[in-house]
């Protein structure tokens, strides 16, 4: 009751005050101190009368009876499975509580209850016939939700030529059992159930039926003169202890053992038991409700920090931690709170109340805050100065990346872009492309060339890119690389790679395209590790697309654009095998008015236009050269240049250019394009590509007639039919690579 603990006494502080007060004022103040202690009281004593139900014995004799156990009236137990009788022993002079034939022990409101129990015994004659036997069986299922506790109960045989087993189930069958064996009594020893004259054994969880066997070796003919009987029992094992003397017949038959019962409410689980508010067995408001592990059923406790009984109104009451200093250490001051407490150090001391202990505070604690102090500042000192030494980092990285876009013409760049176009082209940060490629990540790369290295890249919404990155740009070359990004940005043709956009933020600028996913038409004729399963039919296809793609940029394109580096390798195919025209990095803007530009010679050797190479002239016609070595490789499956042929057939143009003079054309063709290909196609495709590998650049076709052909050639396709195929008259047969 907090009356007492608060006590009647005004604090010292407001003595000198209160001392001013007039008598009646001091009056009044005590009145209302000893109200509030009444009430208190009062609240009190209503709360105890409402833990018990009227009327109801809360003991029989010396055996507390707590709900949701009871006797006599109804209302004083939950359900018949928990009612009690208490019956008097004349003999003794007290009562006894029984549950059913079972004299009750003790009740627990964790979930056991204490019974006394006979014991089975089997007994021989001297001669070791049978003299009598107890059978030893039992059965709960008829009593409600109890269990024999698996914990607490051992099953128990005692004698000196014994064999017990149990058998029964809980949902599934069991056995169990024991041997117990010994020549004399001599060698029995008190307390110990170990095989010597007694043996246990456990019993599973959930048990509510079983039933016990007898069997001996010789039938007690040798123990006989000291223990004639075998004895089986379940006990619990705290409170049996087994003794020589329990080998005698005179001392175990009619004796009861005590048993221990676990025992539930109800049969379902918590979630289900609460949705029933009427039959909810925990009533208590500080109660908590958990499942019963070992069998169907659940259990009610008091919450954390209240003890009492959870099946009645109000039956969980706080507990005063502060009473019990061992549990709930606390050197300071201890204040109890609802279902807790807290500790705290009094005025002019330290530490953790709850572990250290208080001390009082000395001269020494000063230098502790001065190296209190001192270690913050040198902490915040080091904190300010890292964030100095990244802020100025941060700083020049932001001027070295605003020197890099100045130097690269990113503001030539924003003004060349017309407004439309920054919709499908974007200029990236470093940033962007350093998180689409792992920091350019050599995992990242899928190829390299001449020009610089390509790296995959992924966007935030998801999208793949490729990342070009630059060997090196010439400083002077600058305003014509912007003009010619700001070209190739309008392209918009479905076999030329998307330029995307571009990062002028590093030392070298970086283009951005769109990822084409199914590598290079070179690695798909000349590498093994391709599949080599493409038609005549879409080799023809693809020669178109490409043919169309330089055709757009020759004469289609606001700005006529020589590619200059035509190749198998700068061809990618997508998943359907579309081709599409890449690597501008050596490609020319060219004046409308102009045919042809003086530049220095780049280009691939092998794909070389020979007359650009002597005249370091470049025209339209170089690419339509650089086409007839794609050409003629889509038709033999052959290297542009192959050092380990014979030196006439190192260059495949020249060697295309020979088989043709001299009617070899089925002896270099790919065997797939022999097999598919029809003569008249196939001779009219060849001779194409030797016009478009003509020496003299002005005899060559331009792209717009090399589509118009090769378009030709594909529709007449179908009307030549299949019955004309070149023939290969060579012992070699048909070349494959």
């Amino acid at each position: 009751m907090q009356c007492v603990k608060d006590e009647l006494i005004i604090p010292s502080t407001k003595r000198v005050e209160s001392s001013k007060l007039s008598e009646r004022e001091m009056v009044l103040q005590l009145l209302f101190q000893i109200l509030c202690c009444v009430s208190v009281a009062t609240s009190a004593a209503a709360a105890a009368d409402d833990e018990l139900k009227p009327n109801c014995p809360s003991k029989c004799g010396n055996v507390s009876i707590p709900y949701p156990f009871g006797i006599g009236d109804r209302s004083c137990y939950r359900d018949n499975f928990f009612m009690l009788t208490c019956i008097n022993d004349a003999e003794r002079n007290e009562q006894k509580p029984f549950f059913g034939e079972l004299e009750v022990l003790d009740i627990s409101l964790e979930g056991q209850m204490t019974v006394r129990r006979s014991i089975g015994w089997d007994c021989y004659t001297k001669d070791g016939n049978s003299a009598s036997q107890k059978s030893y069986q039992t059965n709960l299922y008829e009593m409600g939700p109890y269990t024999y506790s698996n914990t607490r109960n051992k099953f128990t045989a005692v004698g000196c030529d014994t064999k017990a087993y149990v058998t029964g189930s809980w949902g599934r069958d069991f056995i169990s059992g024991c041997i117990s064996y010994c020549k004399d009594e001599a060698s029995v020893i008190d307390g110990s159930c170990s095989g010597i004259g007694c043996c246990q054994s456990s019993i599973p969880a959930g048990v509510k039926k079983f039933d016990v066997t007898f069997e001996s070796f010789r039938n007690h003919t040798q123990v006989w003169e000291f223990n004639r009987c075998s004895y089986s029992f379940l006990a619990d094992g705290n409170q049996f202890n087994f003794s020589s003397s329990d080998l005698h017949e005179y001392n175990l038959k009619n004796r009861k053992v005590p048993v221990v019962l676990d025992w539930v409410v109800g049969n379902e689980t918590c979630e289900k038991a609460r949705a029933n508010k009427t039959t909810y067995a925990c009533l208590s408001e500080n109660s908590k409700c958990y499942f019963f592990t070992d069998g169907p059923g659940y259990r009610c406790n008091c919450s954390s920090g209240y003890q009492g009984n959870p099946y009645i109104q109000r039956g969980c009451q706080d507990i005063d931690e502060c009473h019990d200093q061992t549990s709930n250490p606390c050197s300071g001051d201890c204040t109890n709170t609802e279902g807790s407490y807290f500790c705290t150090c009094p005025k002019n001391t330290r530490r953790n109340p709850y572990k250290e202990g208080c001390i009082e505070d000395t001269k020494e604690f000063p230098a502790f805050k001065v190296f209190l102090g001192v270690g913050l500042s040198l902490l915040l000192l080091f904190v300010a100065a890292t964030w100095i030494y990244w802020a100025l980092k941060k700083r020049k990285m932001i001027k070295l990346k605003e020197k890099f876009f100045q130097q690269n013409g990113g503001l030539l760049l924003q003004q060349k872009i017309s407004p439309w176009t920054t919709e499908s082209f974007k200029i990236f940060t470093t940033e962007e492309l350093e998180r689409a490629t792992e920091s350019y990540s050599v995992g990242r790369i899928i190829g390299r060339g001449g020009y610089g290295v390509v790296y995959k890249g992924t966007l935030p919404d998801n999208r793949t890119i490729a990342i070009k990155k630059s060997k090196t740009i010439d400083a002077s070359q600058i305003e014509q690389f912007i003009n010619e990004v700001a070209i190739l940005s309008q392209i918009n043709h479905r076999n030329v790679v998307k330029l995307l956009g571009c990062c002028l933020e590093d030392q070298v600028p970086l283009l951005v395209y769109e990822f084409v996913s199914n590598g290079t038409l070179y690695s798909h004729i000349h590498k093994m590790s391709y599949t080599r399963t493409i038609s005549l039919q879409n080799r023809l296809r693809i020669a178109i697309e490409i043919a169309e793609a330089l055709a757009y940029l020759h004469s289609a394109a606001s700005i006529p654009i020589f590619h200059r580096d035509v190749k198998s390798s700068n061809i990618l195919l997508d998943d359907n095998l579309t081709a599409k025209v890449s690597d501008f990095g050596a490609s020319r803007l060219v004046p409308i008015d102009q045919t042809k530009i003086t530049t220095l010679v780049k280009g691939t050797l092998g794909y070389l236009d020979p007359e650009y190479f002597q005249t370091g002239q470049l025209t339209a016609k170089s690419d339509v050269y650089s086409f007839g070595v794609v050409l003629a490789e889509l038709l033999t499956g052959e290297e542009p240049v192959c050092l380990t042929k014979s030196e006439e057939e190192r260059n495949l143009a020249m060697c295309f250019i020979c088989a043709m003079r001299e009617n070899r054309l089925p002896h270099i063709l790919d065997d797939k394009v022999l097999e598919e290909g029809q003569e008249a196609q196939l001779m009219a495709i060849a001779r194409l590509a030797v016009r478009c590998l003509n020496l003299k650049g002005e005899e060559r076709p331009t792209m717009k007639e090399i589509v118009v052909e090769l378009q030709g050639i594909k529709e007449t396709q179908s009307l030549l039919g299949g019955t004309s195929h070149l023939k290969c008259t060579s012992e070699a047969g048909g070349h494959n690579s």
